[in-house]
């Protein structure tokens, strides 16, 4: 699936806030510092990448694996569930692969710039250089590529951060779904999302730090994991830990790094 609305304007949001408790390894109270900021690495790809929600190219298997394993606001037992996170680069591209086991297929939002983070979400967040800045963009969808993308900017006035949610770019997007939406009468496997991002999206502001070898941009990755297909239970998992979950995910002084490796 690919999107092409345009559009500009600045509009203030409040996006999956996050508030509870934390489980699994304990999240730091040490903000990060440029330099101390944890490396995935990401390899690049000499062939072309078929955006299908499989991984059928050989390269998948040889970039890192990470599991997304910081967990907050988990109530129940199966809210914790497994999500392994993967990327992948080319001259022209930047792509990622969640691969996610989960027992509660759960999917809302079908409208663009909706609130796809009330449901079953993959979420990207990136700098497009080594340093924790005051501004990233962001791509959050749901099983029905429902997306939320946006250029969000922290503390942008009277300490309130702001969201231009008009920031529309044009990138592709694909979902397998192993299980039945919305139907918690069965036990589902989980699901897949694979992202093809062009590296000229990330050019919007102005001049980034280019893609190559060795180079780093700050990023961090995360799933919201929605097991009730009634009510409003949600869990959020992260790749690397927050430092306040009791405000947001959009702490860039807790971003990691990805590290453009070229074998």
């Amino acid at each position: 699936m690919a999107f092409s609305l345009k559009g500009t304007g600045k509009f203030v949001a409040i996006t999956s806030l996050l508030m509870g408790s934390t489980l699994g390894t304990a999240q730091s109270e040490k903000k990060l510092s440029l330099g101390e900021q944890p490396i995935f690495k990401v390899n690049k790809t000499q062939g072309p990448i078929t955006v299908d929600g499989k991984m059928n190219e050989e390269i998948w298997q040889k970039t890192e694996a990470r599991k997304i394993d910081y967990f907050y606001k988990v109530e129940k037992e199966d809210d914790a569930q497994e999500t392994t996170y993967r990327m992948l680069w080319d001259d022209q591209n930047l792509y990622a692969f969640f691969e996610c086991k989960d027992k509660y297929i759960t999917a809302r939002e079908t409208a663009r710039d909706g609130q796809p983070y009330f449901d079953d979400c993959a979420e990207i967040f990136i700098i497009p250089a080594a340093d924790s800045l005051d501004t990233h963009f962001g791509f959050e969808l749901n099983l029905f590529k429902a997306s939320n993308d946006f250029i969000y900017f922290n503390g942008f006035f009277d300490g309130k951060d702001a969201v231009l949610k008009t920031f529309n770019p044009d990138f592709e997007v694909e979902v397998t779904v192993d299980g039945t939406i919305n139907d918690n009468s069965d036990i589902d496997k989980g699901w897949t999302m694979e992202f093809k991002i062009p590296l000229a999206v990330f050019s919007a502001l102005g001049e980034i730090v280019p893609v190559s070898n060795g180079n780093k941009w700050a990023f961090l990755a995360i799933r919201q994991d929605r097991n009730d297909a009634e009510g409003d239970r949600r869990s959020t998992s992260t790749i690397f830990p927050i430092y306040d979950i009791s405000k947001n995910v959009h702490q860039a002084n807790r971003f990691g790094l990805m590290e453009f490796v070229e074998k």
